[in-house]
Protein backbone atom coordinates (compact mmCIF):
# COMPACT_ATOMS: atom_id res chain seq x y z
CA UNK A 1 0.00 0.00 0.00
CA UNK A 2 2.68 2.21 0.86
CA UNK A 3 4.53 2.23 -2.70
CA UNK A 4 1.62 2.18 -4.03
CA UNK A 5 0.54 5.11 -2.63
CA UNK A 6 3.86 6.97 -3.17
CA UNK A 7 3.22 6.16 -6.82
CA UNK A 8 -0.32 7.88 -7.01
CA UNK A 9 1.58 11.37 -5.11
CA UNK A 10 4.57 11.08 -7.59
CA UNK A 11 1.93 11.10 -10.49
CA UNK A 12 -0.37 13.73 -9.15
CA UNK A 13 3.08 15.94 -8.56
CA UNK A 14 4.02 15.14 -12.14
CA UNK A 15 2.04 17.34 -15.51
CA UNK A 16 5.46 15.39 -18.03
CA UNK A 17 4.95 12.37 -19.48
CA UNK A 18 8.03 10.94 -19.87
CA UNK A 19 8.12 11.48 -15.68
CA UNK A 20 5.21 9.46 -15.30
CA UNK A 21 5.72 6.98 -17.48
CA UNK A 22 9.01 6.04 -15.70
CA UNK A 23 7.50 6.61 -12.90
CA UNK A 24 4.97 4.13 -13.58
CA UNK A 25 7.74 1.26 -15.42
CA UNK A 26 9.37 1.43 -11.95
CA UNK A 27 6.73 0.41 -9.82
CA UNK A 28 5.34 -2.13 -12.33
CA UNK A 29 8.84 -4.01 -12.38
CA UNK A 30 9.71 -3.22 -8.76
CA UNK A 31 6.19 -4.33 -7.16
CA UNK A 32 5.48 -7.65 -6.14
CA UNK A 33 2.67 -9.44 -9.03
CA UNK A 34 0.21 -9.26 -6.34
CA UNK A 35 0.12 -5.81 -5.64
CA UNK A 36 1.29 -5.04 -9.16
CA UNK A 37 -1.84 -6.54 -10.46
CA UNK A 38 -4.52 -4.26 -8.44
CA UNK A 39 -2.87 -1.29 -9.53
CA UNK A 40 -3.17 -2.02 -13.14
CA UNK A 41 -6.37 -2.84 -12.12
CA UNK A 42 -7.44 0.53 -10.90
CA UNK A 43 -4.95 2.43 -13.08
CA UNK A 44 -6.49 1.30 -16.42
CA UNK A 45 -10.16 2.39 -15.44
CA UNK A 46 -11.48 -1.23 -14.24
CA UNK A 47 -14.16 -0.54 -11.65
CA UNK A 48 -13.98 -1.62 -8.10
CA UNK A 49 -17.62 -2.00 -6.41
CA UNK A 50 -18.58 1.34 -4.68
CA UNK A 51 -18.05 0.66 -1.21
CA UNK A 52 -20.40 3.76 0.73
CA UNK A 53 -22.23 6.79 -0.58
CA UNK A 54 -20.38 10.13 -0.11
CA UNK A 55 -23.21 11.44 2.37
CA UNK A 56 -22.73 8.83 4.67
CA UNK A 57 -19.03 8.99 4.77
CA UNK A 58 -18.73 12.73 5.48
CA UNK A 59 -20.74 12.00 8.02
CA UNK A 60 -19.11 9.06 9.92
CA UNK A 61 -15.60 11.35 9.60
CA UNK A 62 -17.47 14.58 10.67
CA UNK A 63 -18.29 12.43 14.05
CA UNK A 64 -15.25 11.09 14.30
CA UNK A 65 -13.09 14.07 13.87
CA UNK A 66 -15.84 16.18 16.76
CA UNK A 67 -16.46 18.54 13.82
CA UNK A 68 -19.70 20.04 12.72
CA UNK A 69 -21.00 18.16 9.74
CA UNK A 70 -20.93 21.59 7.93
CA UNK A 71 -17.88 22.56 8.54
CA UNK A 72 -16.55 19.25 6.94
CA UNK A 73 -18.90 20.71 3.42
CA UNK A 74 -17.60 24.06 3.73
CA UNK A 75 -14.02 22.47 3.85
CA UNK A 76 -14.90 20.56 1.15
CA UNK A 77 -16.42 23.33 -1.35
CA UNK A 78 -12.80 24.68 -0.45
CA UNK A 79 -10.58 21.72 -1.46
CA UNK A 80 -12.66 20.00 -4.17
CA UNK A 81 -12.05 16.79 -3.57
CA UNK A 82 -13.96 14.25 -1.29
CA UNK A 83 -10.87 11.94 -0.47
CA UNK A 84 -8.30 14.94 0.53
CA UNK A 85 -10.45 16.67 2.80
CA UNK A 86 -11.73 13.78 4.29
CA UNK A 87 -8.11 12.49 4.62
CA UNK A 88 -6.51 15.82 6.34
CA UNK A 89 -9.90 16.39 8.37
CA UNK A 90 -9.05 12.99 10.58
CA UNK A 91 -6.37 13.64 13.43
CA UNK A 92 -3.57 11.57 12.21
CA UNK A 93 -1.73 9.49 14.58
CA UNK A 94 2.32 9.69 15.24
CA UNK A 95 4.14 7.21 13.00
CA UNK A 96 5.03 5.23 16.35
CA UNK A 97 1.50 4.09 17.28
CA UNK A 98 0.19 3.18 13.25
CA UNK A 99 0.90 -0.41 12.19
CA UNK A 100 2.53 -1.08 8.87
CA UNK A 101 0.24 -0.62 6.49
CA UNK A 102 -1.10 -3.60 4.36
CA UNK A 103 0.37 -4.95 0.76
CA UNK A 104 -1.55 -3.55 -1.50
CA UNK A 105 -3.53 -6.70 -2.52
CA UNK A 106 -4.32 -7.25 1.47
CA UNK A 107 -5.81 -4.25 1.46
CA UNK A 108 -8.13 -5.10 -1.47
CA UNK A 109 -9.03 -8.50 -0.07
CA UNK A 110 -9.30 -7.26 3.74
CA UNK A 111 -10.61 -3.82 3.38
CA UNK A 112 -11.79 -2.69 0.12
CA UNK A 113 -13.65 -5.74 -1.46
CA UNK A 114 -15.76 -6.50 1.98
CA UNK A 115 -17.09 -3.22 2.38
CA UNK A 116 -20.02 -3.20 0.45
CA UNK A 117 -21.10 -6.15 1.60
CA UNK A 118 -21.37 -5.15 5.13
CA UNK A 119 -24.17 -2.81 6.81
CA UNK A 120 -23.64 0.47 8.21
CA UNK A 121 -23.34 -1.20 11.86
CA UNK A 122 -20.42 -3.50 10.68
CA UNK A 123 -19.08 -1.02 8.13
CA UNK A 124 -18.41 2.01 9.79
CA UNK A 125 -16.06 0.75 12.52
CA UNK A 126 -13.82 -1.39 10.21
CA UNK A 127 -13.57 2.26 7.83
CA UNK A 128 -12.58 4.17 10.58
CA UNK A 129 -9.91 1.93 11.80
CA UNK A 130 -8.69 1.61 8.58
CA UNK A 131 -8.30 5.49 8.15
CA UNK A 132 -6.48 6.07 11.54
CA UNK A 133 -4.28 3.58 10.94
CA UNK A 134 -3.15 4.80 7.86
CA UNK A 135 -0.91 8.10 7.02
CA UNK A 136 -2.67 10.99 5.41
CA UNK A 137 -1.07 10.05 2.01
CA UNK A 138 -2.49 6.00 2.08
CA UNK A 139 -5.56 7.85 3.37
CA UNK A 140 -6.42 9.97 0.20
CA UNK A 141 -5.68 6.52 -1.80
CA UNK A 142 -7.72 4.25 0.30
CA UNK A 143 -10.66 7.17 0.12
CA UNK A 144 -10.19 7.39 -3.57
CA UNK A 145 -10.67 3.33 -3.79
CA UNK A 146 -13.79 2.62 -1.84
CA UNK A 147 -15.37 5.79 -3.50
CA UNK A 148 -15.54 4.71 -7.13
CA UNK A 149 -13.25 7.91 -7.65
CA UNK A 150 -9.99 7.07 -8.97
CA UNK A 151 -8.61 9.04 -11.15
CA UNK A 152 -5.31 10.32 -11.90
CA UNK A 153 -5.30 11.34 -14.77
CA UNK A 154 -3.08 8.90 -16.81
CA UNK A 155 -5.03 7.31 -19.63
CA UNK A 156 -4.69 3.72 -19.80
CA UNK A 157 -2.35 4.21 -23.11
CA UNK A 158 0.00 6.06 -21.11
CA UNK A 159 -0.17 2.81 -18.40
CA UNK A 160 0.17 0.19 -20.89
CA UNK A 161 3.68 1.82 -22.31
CA UNK A 162 4.89 2.03 -18.59
CA UNK A 163 3.98 -1.78 -18.23
CA UNK A 164 5.24 -2.53 -21.78
CA UNK A 165 8.77 -0.77 -21.25
CA UNK A 166 8.70 -2.72 -17.54
CA UNK A 167 8.53 -5.95 -19.66
CA UNK A 168 10.36 -5.30 -22.68
CA UNK A 169 7.79 -5.84 -25.30
CA UNK A 170 6.14 -3.05 -27.72
CA UNK A 171 2.94 -1.28 -26.38
CA UNK A 172 0.33 -2.15 -29.19
CA UNK A 173 1.50 -6.16 -27.81
CA UNK A 174 0.72 -4.94 -24.33
CA UNK A 175 -2.28 -3.53 -25.37
CA UNK A 176 -3.82 -6.74 -27.35
CA UNK A 177 -2.38 -8.51 -23.76
CA UNK A 178 -4.17 -6.53 -21.38
CA UNK A 179 -7.36 -5.86 -23.11
CA UNK A 180 -11.05 -7.41 -22.00
CA UNK A 181 -12.16 -8.55 -18.79
CA UNK A 182 -9.11 -10.60 -16.28
CA UNK A 183 -9.05 -11.72 -12.86
CA UNK A 184 -6.23 -9.20 -10.66
CA UNK A 185 -3.87 -12.18 -9.53
CA UNK A 186 -0.15 -12.65 -9.77
CA UNK A 187 -0.54 -15.69 -12.10
CA UNK A 188 -2.42 -13.25 -14.47
CA UNK A 189 0.46 -10.52 -14.43
CA UNK A 190 2.92 -12.66 -14.64
CA UNK A 191 1.08 -14.05 -17.64
CA UNK A 192 1.32 -10.56 -19.11
CA UNK A 193 5.12 -10.52 -18.85
CA UNK A 194 5.88 -13.95 -20.49
CA UNK A 195 7.50 -13.98 -23.99
CA UNK A 196 5.04 -17.27 -24.43
CA UNK A 197 1.75 -15.69 -23.52
CA UNK A 198 -1.08 -17.15 -25.17
CA UNK A 199 -3.96 -15.19 -25.80
CA UNK A 200 -7.42 -15.93 -24.67
CA UNK A 201 -10.01 -16.59 -27.32
CA UNK A 202 -12.46 -14.34 -25.47
CA UNK A 203 -9.81 -11.00 -25.91
CA UNK A 204 -10.37 -7.84 -27.87
CA UNK A 205 -7.85 -6.52 -29.08
CA UNK A 206 -7.35 -2.43 -28.80
CA UNK A 207 -9.66 0.31 -30.65
CA UNK A 208 -7.97 2.04 -33.33
CA UNK A 209 -9.67 5.95 -32.33
CA UNK A 210 -9.34 9.11 -34.61
CA UNK A 211 -8.58 12.27 -34.24
CA UNK A 212 -10.66 15.71 -34.92
CA UNK A 213 -9.52 17.55 -37.83
CA UNK A 214 -9.09 20.78 -37.26
CA UNK A 215 -7.36 21.95 -40.10
CA UNK A 216 -8.27 22.36 -43.76
CA UNK A 217 -8.50 18.88 -45.48
CA UNK A 218 -6.72 19.34 -48.53
CA UNK A 219 -3.35 19.97 -46.33
CA UNK A 220 -3.89 16.09 -45.96
CA UNK A 221 -3.00 15.38 -50.01
CA UNK A 222 -4.95 14.30 -52.67
CA UNK A 223 -8.34 12.82 -51.80
CA UNK A 224 -7.79 9.92 -54.12
CA UNK A 225 -5.39 8.56 -51.05
CA UNK A 226 -8.56 8.71 -48.52
CA UNK A 227 -11.43 7.12 -47.82
CA UNK A 228 -13.95 9.05 -46.44
CA UNK A 229 -17.02 7.33 -44.53
CA UNK A 230 -20.07 9.31 -43.10
CA UNK A 231 -19.45 9.53 -39.19
CA UNK A 232 -21.97 7.49 -37.06
CA UNK A 233 -23.42 8.80 -34.35
CA UNK A 234 -23.96 4.82 -32.05
CA UNK A 235 -21.76 2.44 -29.82
CA UNK A 236 -18.27 1.39 -30.92
CA UNK A 237 -18.27 -2.35 -31.04
CA UNK A 238 -15.95 -5.15 -31.92
CA UNK A 239 -17.73 -8.21 -32.49
CA UNK A 240 -15.70 -11.60 -31.96
CA UNK A 241 -16.14 -14.98 -33.35
CA UNK A 242 -13.62 -17.38 -32.19
CA UNK A 243 -14.06 -21.13 -31.05
CA UNK A 244 -17.64 -21.73 -31.28
CA UNK A 245 -18.21 -18.60 -28.97
CA UNK A 246 -19.73 -14.89 -30.21
CA UNK A 247 -19.07 -11.67 -28.18
CA UNK A 248 -19.71 -8.25 -27.86
CA UNK A 249 -17.43 -5.65 -26.19
CA UNK A 250 -17.65 -2.12 -25.95
CA UNK A 251 -14.85 0.46 -26.65
CA UNK A 252 -14.64 0.94 -22.48
CA UNK A 253 -13.75 -3.13 -22.48
CA UNK A 254 -16.96 -4.33 -21.47
CA UNK A 255 -19.37 -7.21 -22.65
CA UNK A 256 -22.36 -5.65 -24.11
CA UNK A 257 -23.99 -9.41 -25.53
CA UNK A 258 -27.12 -9.21 -23.28
CA UNK A 259 -28.22 -5.01 -24.47
CA UNK A 260 -27.75 -6.52 -28.56
CA UNK A 261 -29.24 -10.19 -29.00
CA UNK A 262 -29.70 -8.99 -32.69
CA UNK A 263 -26.31 -8.77 -33.17
CA UNK A 264 -24.90 -11.36 -31.08
CA UNK A 265 -26.78 -13.41 -33.82
CA UNK A 266 -25.05 -11.76 -36.44
CA UNK A 267 -21.66 -12.42 -34.66
CA UNK A 268 -22.78 -16.25 -34.26
CA UNK A 269 -23.29 -16.32 -38.20
CA UNK A 270 -19.60 -14.80 -38.74
CA UNK A 271 -16.86 -17.81 -40.09
CA UNK A 272 -14.84 -18.94 -36.56
CA UNK A 273 -11.95 -17.10 -36.19
CA UNK A 274 -13.18 -13.30 -37.18
CA UNK A 275 -13.49 -9.95 -35.95
CA UNK A 276 -15.40 -6.83 -36.73
CA UNK A 277 -15.07 -3.04 -35.69
CA UNK A 278 -18.15 -1.03 -36.39
CA UNK A 279 -21.03 1.03 -34.76
CA UNK A 280 -23.98 -0.43 -32.89
CA UNK A 281 -26.75 1.72 -33.99
CA UNK A 282 -30.56 2.41 -33.76
CA UNK A 283 -31.85 1.51 -37.09
CA UNK A 284 -35.49 1.13 -38.91
CA UNK A 285 -35.44 0.44 -42.58
CA UNK A 286 -32.76 2.65 -44.35
CA UNK A 287 -33.13 5.56 -41.74
CA UNK A 288 -31.04 5.82 -37.97
CA UNK A 289 -33.22 6.15 -35.45
CA UNK A 290 -30.95 8.87 -33.44
CA UNK A 291 -28.37 8.18 -30.21
CA UNK A 292 -31.63 9.21 -27.89
CA UNK A 293 -33.25 5.62 -28.79
CA UNK A 294 -30.25 3.68 -28.83
CA UNK A 295 -29.73 4.77 -25.28
CA UNK A 296 -33.10 3.20 -24.18
CA UNK A 297 -31.11 -0.23 -24.81
CA UNK A 298 -27.68 0.49 -23.00
CA UNK A 299 -26.81 -0.58 -19.48
CA UNK A 300 -29.11 -3.23 -19.47
CA UNK A 301 -28.57 -7.16 -18.65
CA UNK A 302 -31.74 -8.50 -20.65
CA UNK A 303 -33.67 -6.80 -23.61
CA UNK A 304 -37.34 -7.40 -23.41
CA UNK A 305 -39.12 -8.13 -26.81
CA UNK A 306 -41.26 -4.45 -26.86
CA UNK A 307 -38.05 -2.94 -26.36
CA UNK A 308 -36.66 -4.91 -29.61
CA UNK A 309 -39.32 -4.03 -31.33
CA UNK A 310 -39.37 -0.58 -30.98
CA UNK A 311 -35.53 -0.34 -30.90
CA UNK A 312 -34.04 -2.03 -33.47
CA UNK A 313 -30.51 -1.97 -33.53
CA UNK A 314 -27.60 -3.08 -36.52
CA UNK A 315 -23.83 -3.20 -35.95
CA UNK A 316 -22.44 -0.93 -39.24
CA UNK A 317 -18.94 -2.53 -39.82
CA UNK A 318 -16.78 -0.47 -40.75
CA UNK A 319 -12.92 -2.62 -40.65
CA UNK A 320 -12.03 -6.11 -39.87
CA UNK A 321 -9.27 -6.94 -37.17
CA UNK A 322 -8.95 -11.29 -37.20
CA UNK A 323 -10.02 -13.19 -40.31
CA UNK A 324 -9.60 -16.89 -40.68
CA UNK A 325 -8.10 -16.86 -36.94
CA UNK A 326 -5.15 -14.34 -38.42
CA UNK A 327 -4.71 -10.78 -37.23
CA UNK A 328 -4.72 -8.23 -39.97
CA UNK A 329 -4.27 -5.54 -38.39
CA UNK A 330 -0.60 -4.67 -40.36
CA UNK A 331 -2.69 -4.61 -43.64
CA UNK A 332 -3.30 -1.72 -45.20
CA UNK A 333 -6.86 -0.09 -45.44
CA UNK A 334 -8.12 -1.03 -48.80
CA UNK A 335 -6.98 -4.37 -48.25
CA UNK A 336 -9.35 -4.86 -45.30
CA UNK A 337 -11.96 -3.39 -46.86
CA UNK A 338 -12.17 -5.95 -49.49
CA UNK A 339 -11.74 -8.56 -46.66
CA UNK A 340 -14.63 -6.81 -44.38
CA UNK A 341 -16.99 -6.95 -47.96
CA UNK A 342 -15.88 -10.74 -48.62
CA UNK A 343 -16.74 -11.66 -45.25
CA UNK A 344 -20.38 -9.82 -44.51
CA UNK A 345 -21.41 -10.21 -48.16
CA UNK A 346 -21.43 -13.90 -47.40
CA UNK A 347 -23.09 -13.43 -44.18
CA UNK A 348 -25.91 -11.18 -45.38
CA UNK A 349 -26.04 -13.92 -48.82
CA UNK A 350 -26.43 -16.58 -46.24
CA UNK A 351 -28.75 -15.40 -44.12
CA UNK A 352 -31.35 -12.90 -45.57
CA UNK A 353 -32.95 -12.72 -41.84
CA UNK A 354 -29.94 -10.59 -40.69
CA UNK A 355 -29.81 -8.38 -43.18
CA UNK A 356 -31.53 -5.69 -40.74
CA UNK A 357 -28.88 -6.00 -38.36
CA UNK A 358 -25.90 -6.23 -40.44
CA UNK A 359 -24.70 -3.03 -42.58
CA UNK A 360 -21.15 -1.92 -44.40
CA UNK A 361 -20.29 0.94 -43.70
CA UNK A 362 -21.18 3.13 -46.68
CA UNK A 363 -18.27 4.91 -48.26
CA UNK A 364 -18.65 8.15 -50.69
CA UNK A 365 -17.20 8.46 -53.95
CA UNK A 366 -15.34 11.96 -54.67
CA UNK A 367 -12.57 13.11 -56.93
CA UNK A 368 -11.85 16.08 -54.54
CA UNK A 369 -11.98 17.97 -51.27
CA UNK A 370 -14.78 20.17 -52.75
CA UNK A 371 -17.27 17.18 -53.28
CA UNK A 372 -16.32 15.81 -50.14
CA UNK A 373 -17.14 19.12 -48.24
CA UNK A 374 -20.56 19.34 -50.29
CA UNK A 375 -21.25 15.70 -48.95
CA UNK A 376 -20.33 16.87 -45.32
CA UNK A 377 -22.70 19.10 -45.74
CA UNK A 378 -25.61 16.35 -46.13
CA UNK A 379 -24.45 15.16 -42.14
CA UNK A 380 -27.09 16.53 -40.20
CA UNK A 381 -30.20 15.92 -42.75
CA UNK A 382 -28.90 11.80 -42.87
CA UNK A 383 -28.59 11.72 -39.18
CA UNK A 384 -24.75 11.48 -39.15
CA UNK A 385 -22.10 13.64 -37.18
CA UNK A 386 -19.79 14.24 -40.53
CA UNK A 387 -17.21 12.71 -42.10
CA UNK A 388 -14.34 10.07 -41.24
CA UNK A 389 -10.96 10.48 -43.16
CA UNK A 390 -9.39 7.03 -43.26
CA UNK A 391 -5.76 6.74 -45.64
CA UNK A 392 -6.39 3.63 -47.61
CA UNK A 393 -2.59 2.71 -47.07
CA UNK A 394 -3.11 3.08 -43.30
CA UNK A 395 -2.81 -0.33 -41.00
CA UNK A 396 -5.33 -0.81 -37.87
CA UNK A 397 -3.53 0.74 -34.69
CA UNK A 398 -4.12 0.95 -31.15
CA UNK A 399 -5.10 3.66 -29.19
CA UNK A 400 -5.79 7.60 -30.95
CA UNK A 401 -2.74 7.78 -33.18
CA UNK A 402 -2.16 11.09 -35.55
CA UNK A 403 -2.15 11.57 -39.14
CA UNK A 404 -4.59 8.42 -40.84
CA UNK A 405 -7.62 8.34 -39.25
CA UNK A 406 -9.59 11.76 -38.84
CA UNK A 407 -13.32 12.78 -37.62
CA UNK A 408 -14.18 15.84 -39.60
CA UNK A 409 -17.80 16.61 -38.18
CA UNK A 410 -20.10 19.10 -39.25
CA UNK A 411 -20.05 22.51 -37.45
CA UNK A 412 -21.98 22.48 -34.01
CA UNK A 413 -25.26 24.04 -33.40
CA UNK A 414 -25.32 27.05 -31.21
CA UNK A 415 -27.64 29.24 -28.96
CA UNK A 416 -27.32 32.28 -26.67
CA UNK A 417 -27.98 31.45 -23.33
CA UNK A 418 -28.08 33.62 -20.18
CA UNK A 419 -26.04 32.26 -16.88
CA UNK A 420 -28.90 31.95 -14.20
CA UNK A 421 -27.22 29.50 -11.22
CA UNK A 422 -23.31 28.61 -10.87
CA UNK A 423 -21.44 25.99 -8.77
CA UNK A 424 -18.05 25.80 -7.59
CA UNK A 425 -16.16 23.25 -9.37
CA UNK A 426 -13.84 20.01 -8.31
CA UNK A 427 -10.02 19.01 -8.51
CA UNK A 428 -8.04 22.03 -9.99
CA UNK A 429 -10.97 24.21 -9.96
CA UNK A 430 -11.72 23.96 -6.46
CA UNK A 431 -12.96 27.09 -4.97
CA UNK A 432 -13.96 28.71 -8.43
CA UNK A 433 -17.70 28.55 -9.64
CA UNK A 434 -17.24 26.89 -12.97
CA UNK A 435 -20.16 24.98 -13.64
CA UNK A 436 -22.77 26.87 -14.91
CA UNK A 437 -26.53 26.70 -15.66
CA UNK A 438 -27.76 28.46 -18.71
CA UNK A 439 -30.98 29.38 -19.60
CA UNK A 440 -33.48 30.91 -22.63
CA UNK A 441 -36.51 33.52 -22.17
CA UNK A 442 -39.72 31.91 -22.19
CA UNK A 443 -41.95 34.78 -22.04
CA UNK A 444 -40.94 36.60 -18.71
CA UNK A 445 -39.49 33.57 -17.46
CA UNK A 446 -35.91 32.22 -17.94
CA UNK A 447 -35.93 28.23 -18.23
CA UNK A 448 -32.75 26.28 -17.71
CA UNK A 449 -31.71 24.51 -21.12
CA UNK A 450 -28.55 23.55 -20.15
CA UNK A 451 -25.31 23.30 -17.59
CA UNK A 452 -21.64 23.59 -19.12
CA UNK A 453 -18.68 23.08 -17.22
CA UNK A 454 -15.86 24.65 -20.31
CA UNK A 455 -15.30 26.63 -22.67
CA UNK A 456 -13.68 29.32 -20.72
CA UNK A 457 -10.25 30.68 -20.48
CA UNK A 458 -8.66 30.53 -16.36
CA UNK A 459 -8.61 34.47 -17.18
CA UNK A 460 -12.00 34.25 -17.58
CA UNK A 461 -13.51 31.99 -15.31
CA UNK A 462 -11.41 33.71 -12.20
CA UNK A 463 -13.02 36.67 -13.88
CA UNK A 464 -16.64 35.09 -13.58
CA UNK A 465 -16.25 34.00 -10.00
CA UNK A 466 -15.34 37.23 -8.38
CA UNK A 467 -18.83 38.50 -10.35
CA UNK A 468 -20.52 34.98 -8.80
CA UNK A 469 -19.29 35.65 -5.55
CA UNK A 470 -19.91 39.88 -5.21
CA UNK A 471 -23.55 39.52 -6.85
CA UNK A 472 -25.25 36.03 -5.74
CA UNK A 473 -28.65 36.59 -4.82
CA UNK A 474 -29.67 33.04 -2.92
CA UNK A 475 -27.80 30.09 -2.39
CA UNK A 476 -28.96 26.59 -2.32
CA UNK A 477 -26.21 24.37 -0.53
CA UNK A 478 -23.31 24.51 -3.09
CA UNK A 479 -25.17 26.73 -5.46
CA UNK A 480 -26.02 29.93 -6.16
CA UNK A 481 -28.41 31.98 -8.02
CA UNK A 482 -27.15 35.12 -9.48
CA UNK A 483 -28.70 37.97 -11.50
CA UNK A 484 -29.49 37.31 -15.47
CA UNK A 485 -26.63 39.78 -16.65
CA UNK A 486 -24.31 37.11 -18.81
CA UNK A 487 -24.54 36.04 -22.15
CA UNK A 488 -23.02 32.97 -23.09
CA UNK A 489 -22.76 31.18 -26.43
CA UNK A 490 -23.33 27.67 -26.22
CA UNK A 491 -22.17 25.01 -28.54
CA UNK A 492 -23.36 21.07 -28.96
CA UNK A 493 -23.95 18.11 -30.94
CA UNK A 494 -27.46 17.09 -30.92
CA UNK A 495 -30.90 18.54 -29.55
CA UNK A 496 -33.88 16.47 -29.02
CA UNK A 497 -37.24 16.31 -26.77
CA UNK A 498 -37.12 15.55 -23.33
CA UNK A 499 -39.61 14.97 -20.51
CA UNK A 500 -37.14 14.94 -17.72
CA UNK A 501 -36.19 18.87 -18.52
CA UNK A 502 -38.46 21.61 -17.84
CA UNK A 503 -37.38 23.02 -21.10
CA UNK A 504 -38.62 20.13 -22.84
CA UNK A 505 -35.59 20.23 -25.08
CA UNK A 506 -31.48 18.17 -24.15
CA UNK A 507 -29.27 19.00 -25.40
CA UNK A 508 -26.10 16.89 -26.22
CA UNK A 509 -22.44 17.54 -25.04
CA UNK A 510 -23.44 21.75 -24.45
CA UNK A 511 -20.15 23.48 -23.84
CA UNK A 512 -19.66 27.35 -23.44
CA UNK A 513 -18.03 28.83 -27.48
CA UNK A 514 -17.60 32.14 -26.21
CA UNK A 515 -18.81 34.76 -23.34
CA UNK A 516 -20.86 37.48 -25.35
CA UNK A 517 -19.69 40.72 -23.74
CA UNK A 518 -21.08 42.41 -27.09
CA UNK A 519 -24.69 41.52 -26.44
CA UNK A 520 -27.00 42.23 -24.11
CA UNK A 521 -29.09 39.68 -22.52
CA UNK A 522 -32.46 40.97 -24.30
CA UNK A 523 -30.71 39.46 -27.28
CA UNK A 524 -30.30 35.98 -25.74
CA UNK A 525 -32.45 33.37 -27.45
CA UNK A 526 -35.59 32.25 -26.62
CA UNK A 527 -37.11 28.91 -25.96
CA UNK A 528 -39.65 29.18 -29.54
CA UNK A 529 -36.10 29.18 -31.05
CA UNK A 530 -34.42 26.54 -29.61
CA UNK A 531 -37.54 24.69 -30.89
CA UNK A 532 -37.26 26.01 -34.20
CA UNK A 533 -33.64 24.09 -33.64
CA UNK A 534 -35.33 21.03 -32.76
CA UNK A 535 -37.99 20.86 -35.28
CA UNK A 536 -35.44 20.93 -37.86
CA UNK A 537 -32.58 19.00 -36.36
CA UNK A 538 -34.01 16.61 -33.64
Amino acid sequence: MKRFSELVWALDASNRTNDKVAALAAYFREAPPEDAVWALHVLTGRRVKRAIQGGRLREWVAEAADLPLWLLERSYEQVGDLAETLARILPERPAAERPEPLPLHRLFAERVLPLPELDDEEKRPLLLTSLMELAIPERFVFLKLITGAFRLGVGTRLVTRALARAAGVEPAAMAHRIAGQWEPTAETYRAFFADDSTDDPARPYPFFLAHPLEREPHTLGPAAEWQAEWKWDGIRLQVIRRGGTSLLWSRGEELVSGQFPELLEVAGALPDGTVLDGEAMAWSGEIPLGFDQLQRRLGRKKVGPKLLREVPVALNAYDVMEVGGGDVRDRPLRERRRLLEEVVGRVRADRLDLHAHLRISETIAADDWEALATARGEARERGVEGLMLKRLDSVYGVGRVRGTWWKWKVEPLTLDTVLVYAQAGRGRRAGLHTDYTLAVRDGDDWVPIAKAYSGLSDAELRRMDRWIRRNTIEKFGPVRSVPVEHVFEIAFEGIRRSTRHKSGIALRFPRIARWRTDKPVEEADTLDTAKALLEVHG
